[in-house]
């Protein structure tokens, strides 16, 4: 049976019924056509399908859609405001850090939420942040190192400000 929901995403409310056995990733995609979500291994291991929920990264394969009723949900297509790639999405490419680019939505995203949760992470701080995502493409170094930049480039933004 169907339960009725709302959901913000990407700053957009949506209510739709949905059945209770829909993934978030389905719905992201299927209903929203995000495509930016992707499906990698379908079981939590890979990061592919990392979104934000209420600002805090998730597995969209692991996550109901009907858990994120009332709540705001934010993948890599909500970075993107009035035509211009985020802070953070231009690091990555300005590293390097894009190869294929199937994992680097889920990157970002994670990456995202680390620096909302801590805007001065260390390297150990972006490893462990970045641990449940996986790229088969790239080393992950030039990931860090655009990470970093931003950490950096907003704190000295933060100083000159004062």
């Amino acid at each position: 049976m169907p339960k009725t929901v709302v959901i913000t995403v990407n700053d957009v409310k949506h209510r739709d019924p949905l059945p209770c056995n829909m993934t978030l990733l389905e719905y992201l995609r299927e209903s929203l056509g995000l495509k930016g979500v992707k499906e990698g291994c379908g079981v939590g291991d890979c990061g592919a399908c990392t979104v934000l929920l209420d600002g805090v990264p998730v597995n969209a394969c692991l996550t109901l859609a009907v858990e994120a009723d009332g709540r705001h949900v934010m993948t890599i297509e909500g970075l993107c405001k009035d035509g211009r790639l985020s802070e953070l999405q231009q690091a990555f490419i300005d590293h390097g850090a894009v190869q294929c680019g199937y994992c680097s939505p889920g990157m970002i995203l994670t990456s995202q939420g680390l620096l909302e949760e801590n805007p001065n992470p260390t390297e150990l701080d972006v490893r462990r942040a970045l641990a449940g995502n996986l790229c088969r493409c790239t080393g992950y170094q030039s990931i860090l190192a655009a990470v970093l930049d931003v950490a950096g480039k907003r704190r000295e933004k933060k100083e000159e400000a004062r």
